[in-house]
Formats: C-alpha cells, sequence, structure tokens
C-alpha cells in the first residue's frame, strides 16, 4: 500500500512540477514579450511612430481577451502588440489601414478609427450607404478616409449597389450617374455600374488609376486578393503597379467601359428634377441623377511657392525612374514618397533630400532602414533644416536653416513631395458638409 502511495506521489508529483515548468515558462515568455512591446511602443512615441496620421486600429480594452489574432493577421510589421495580456498599437502612423485585425479578432474588439481625440481629420459627411447630405451624391475611397486599394475597391463597389438600389426614373439625355475619378474606387464602381445596367461615365483628371498611377512603376501596391466586379477575384501577391494597371486595362477593354482621361470636373450643380449638373474643364457638360466622387483626399499637389517652380525640370510625382540617369537630382520632402523616390534613383544619379526638419519622422520601417543606409554609405546626401529658396534653369538655390546661410547647387531636376490638400473648396461648392473628426469611427462589426 505504501509503494503504491508512494508511486502515485511520484508520478502526480512529476506531472504538477512540469505543469508548473511549463506555466513558469509559458509566463516568462509572456512577461518578456509584453516587455519588449512595451520598449518599442517607448521608441514609437519618442520617434513620432504612435499617433496615427490616417485610418489605423482602436482597441477596446475591455473586451480584448490578448489572443494575438491581430497581430497574426497584420502583414505590416510591429503595428500591434501585447502588453500585459491585452493587445495595443505600436507604430500606428505606419498602418495602412487594410483591416485585417479588424476581421481577425475573435472578440470584435477592434474598430477602425481616423483622427485622435486630440488630432482630427477633416472629413466629408457620408452615411453608411456612402451617401452624403446630398441626397444623390456618394462619396467611396479615399477621399472618405479609406486609403487602400483593396478597401477602396470594396467601398466603390458597395457605394455602386447603393446607387443600383436607388436608381431614379431614366430621362433623355441623363445619365444614370456620372462617377467623378478613376482610381480604385473609380474603376470599382464603373464595373459595378455596367454589372447592374446602368449607364455611365467615369470622369479622370489625370491618368487612369489616380493616385496609383503616380506610384513608380516598380512599386508594390497589392499584397493580397480582391474581388472586381465582373472579373471575379484577382489573385495578387506582391503586385506591382504596373502589373494593376495593366489588369485594369484588360477589364477595361473586355467590358468596354466608358471612362474618359484628362478631363477635370470644375462643378457639380443641382439642377432641376433631382438632376446633376456635372461641368468640366473642357467645356463638356453632363446630365446625371446620382454623382459618385472617388477622388483621392490630396487633390492638388502642395507647392513650396518659389521662384522657378513652373520651371519643367519640377515634377510632383515620379513615375519612370529608370529612365533617369546621370543627372543631378534634388528630392523634397521628408514623407515615405520622397524616401522612396530618392532611393529609386540614387543609384543612376546624384540625389540630394531636402527636409526642413531635423530628422525624419513617421517612416515606415523599411523606409526608414534605408535610408539610413543610404545617408551612411553616402549614396544619398541629406540636408536636414532645409529649404529651397529659388530653381533656376541650371541650378538651384538652398537656405540652410542651421548655418543662416543660403547655397547654390548645380541641378537638372526637382521632385517636390510636399503633400496635397484636401479639395475642400470643390467639396462644399457642391454643398457637400466637411467637418473635423475626432477618433471617427470608419468600420465598425454591427
Amino acid at each position: 500500500m505504501d509503494e503504491v502511495l508512494l508511486e502515485q506521489l511520484l508520478v502526480y508529483g512529476t506531472v504538477f512540477l512540469l505543469c508548473t515548468v511549463i506555466i513558469f515558462l509559458y509566463l516568462r515568455k509572456k512577461i518578456v514579450k509584453s516587455a519588449k512591446t512595451e520598449v518599442k511602443v517607448q521608441v514609437a512615441k519618442e520617434e513620432g511612430l504612435y499617433e496615427p496620421i490616417s485610418l489605423y486600429p482602436h482597441i477596446d480594452l475591455g473586451t480584448c481577451i490578448g489572443s494575438g489574432a491581430c497581430i497574426t493577421a497584420c502583414p505590416e510589421k510591429d503595428i500591434l502588440g501585447i502588453v500585459d495580456g491585452i493587445a495595443t498599437v505600436i507604430n500606428t502612423s505606419n498602418c495602412i489601414g487594410h483591416g485585417a485585425c479588424f476581421h481577425a479578432c475573435p472578440v470584435e474588439a477592434i474598430t477602425l478609427r481616423i483622427g485622435t481625440e486630440s488630432r482630427g481629420v477633416e472629413l466629408p459627411h457620408v452615411n453608411e450607404d456612402y451617401e452624403t447630405n446630398i441626397k444623390g451624391m456618394y462619396i467611396a475611397g479615399e477621399l472618405g478616409g479609406m486609403g487602400l486599394i483593396k478597401n477602396s475597391v470594396e467601398q466603390g463597389q458597395q457605394a455602386m449597389e447603393n446607387i443600383a438600389k436607388n436608381k431614379k426614373p431614366s430621362k433623355e439625355n441623363v445619365l444614370d450617374v456620372v462617377i467623378i475619378g478613376a482610381g480604385p474606387a473609380g474603376i470599382s464602381a464603373t464595373l459595378a455600374a455596367k454589372e447592374h445596367k446602368l449607364s455611365s461615365v467615369t470622369l479622370e483628371q489625370d491618368s487612369l488609376g489616380g493616385t496609383v498611377y503616380t506610384f513608380p512603376r516598380s512599386k508594390i501596391v497589392m499584397t493580397a486578393p480582391m474581388d472586381l466586379p465582373l472579373y471575379g477575384k484577382a489573385k495578387l501577391y506582391n503586385t506591382s503597379k504596373d502589373e494593376l494597371l495593366q489588369l485594369w486595362k484588360t477589364v477595361i477593354s473586355e467590358h468596354n467601359l466608358n471612362i474618359i482621361e484628362n478631363i477635370k470636373v470644375e462643378s457639380i450643380v443641382p439642377i432641376d428634377d433631382e438632376v446633376f449638373k456635372i461641368m468640366t474643364n473642357t467645356g463638356d457638360e453632363y446630365l446625371c441623377n446620382q454623382v459618385l466622387l472617388s477622388i483621392g483626399r490630396r487633390g492638388t499637389p502642395r507647392k513650396l511657392g518659389v521662384p522657378g517652380e513652373d520651371s519643367q525640370k519640377v515634377a510632383y510625382r515620379l513615375l519612370e525612374p529608370e529612365q533617369i540617369s546621370r543627372k543631378k537630382i534634388i528630392v523634397v520632402g521628408g514623407g515615405d514618397s520622397a524616401i522612396e523616390s530618392a532611393l529609386l534613383l540614387k543609384d543612376e544619379n546624384e540625389v540630394i533630400l531636402s527636409y526642413r526638419k531635423d530628422k525624419f519622422s513617421r517612416l515606415k520601417p523599411k523606409n526608414k532602414k534605408k535610408i539610413e543606409q543610404s545617408m551612411s554609405d553616402k549614396s544619398i546626401r541629406v540636408e536636414f533644416n532645409s529649404n529651397l529658396v529659388s530653381i533656376a534653369d541650371n541650378t538651384v538655390l538652398m537656405k540652410l536653416e542651421d548655418e543662416d546661410i543660403e547655397i547654390e547647387i548645380e541641378n537638372d531636376l526637382v521632385y517636390i513631395f510636399a503633400g496635397g490638400e484636401l479639395p475642400t473648396s470643390f467639396l462644399q461648392n457642391a454643398g457637400v458638409e466637411i467637418s473635423k473628426r475626432f477618433g471617427h469611427v470608419m468600420k465598425k462589426h454591427k
């Protein structure tokens, strides 16, 4: 009997000890990971990456169970982490708003928001059907706050489905809908309009693809599949801008879509019988029952306002860097677009990056690492605390704030990435209400 009891004590004791060791190691691992995440959060705050600049995940701390599913689902690096068993945001400004964390959370503790309690973001008023305060006028995509290509494609399709549901009786010489903007949301909406047998035209002030067209040819723009109306699932992984544009051109050609490029809408005016008159810079006018705005948030590029900026050697986007070589180039800006352009140009050209602040902030981790390496190996010359004073045919005049001097630099090309301006006046003239939103919920579980 004693031997049996001793044997049971040994067995149970061994099992208990083993369980204790496993639990200890598990808890220790969680504590270590939690401590590492806290350090990352602190670094993000110091580097200005903690505060979001666009769409971002907001975590309900009372609901979160710390499963880590959101972290696993996020394709970006160190956007989310776990501290003391609860999810937290880290490098929020690097979030690109694809919403994978939103869908992955098993307890629906995540909402997608834009703006914070202290930093508001100007947004047009749009209801859950994507309709603005003007009946019959809809907004989808980046302008409404959802900037990622996949999200914009989904919104364009959903907005057009709502337009189809609210289709007005046909009128002579009046289109069912005019779509303004041929970016991801606009192209998706155009396909959906064809699918729902709506008469439509799509007007694009630049080139097919909208903002996507302005990206460098080889830039990776899609990392996950998306569903396109009339096409089905487009299986896109690590897809470049050029590949995506080719897909869109193929789909547009196959379905004979009516998309007009290089035509700018000047105004949208409601007229009699709930009809809109669309007036363009070419003098062409279109009448329609409903309007979908799928333009970008940046509107026109922000200019520096310096003499010579209207020169032909000045550009606000880099389209084909592989065709530029042996040039002396100034890239102005300190955001991801400026950094990526400088990196693409540096191997075949002499590149100077001019940034008005004393250090970079809010950069994507990969871009930050690459620009620091380029500064170290001197393949890119970076001038912090600098501003262009004027631009001449063969030179630029740059002011170095630290030294309070102006220097003349030989130069062939200037690329300016100073952001863009929200098309506020255009929207307000059309009657769309715009307000600054603080922590506005863009997407929540119903």
